[in-house]
């Protein structure tokens, strides 16, 4: 069985490949930043997003690269960056670009939380699971 990290480290920390324990998948949240390593708007970002995974350790937050893993993001097609996604369970609440701010990040996802009828997307694939958490 492969070590698994916890959720709270800091990204750089994590080992991208490895599944994060969770207590439930319909309870599991995630958010991911879609980014490319040759953008530089997402590489001054990156500090920021790692720093927002630490203030909230229930969360799982992912850095994904979509030209080295676009196997996960199958169906997803990303213009601009940062595109952000955040997902409840299997269920993507939110998909879109946006400027490169944690607080902004932080600020929606809070919504997304307290919004217990938030509406699922549709169409887009279960990134979550393809992270096996």
């Amino acid at each position: 069985m492969p070590d698994v990290k916890p959720v709270g480290t800091p990204m750089s920390e994590r080992d991208s490949k490895l599944p994060v324990e969770s207590p439930s998948a319909s309870q599991c949240w995630l958010v991911a930043c879609l980014c490319a390593d040759w953008c530089d708007t997402c590489r001054a970002f990156r500090a920021s997003f790692d720093a927002l995974s630490g203030r909230h350790a229930d969360v799982r937050f992912r850095w994904i690269d979509i030209e080295d893993e676009s196997d996960l993001l199958d169906g997803i097609d990303v213009e601009n960056f940062p595109t952000i996604l955040i997902q409840r369970g299997r269920d993507v609440l939110f998909l879109g670009t946006t400027v490169p701010n944690a607080g902004i990040i932080e600020r929606q996802l809070a919504a997304l939380r307290g919004d217990a009828a938030a509406v699922p997307i549709g169409g887009t694939p279960d990134v979550l699971a393809r992270l096996g958490g």
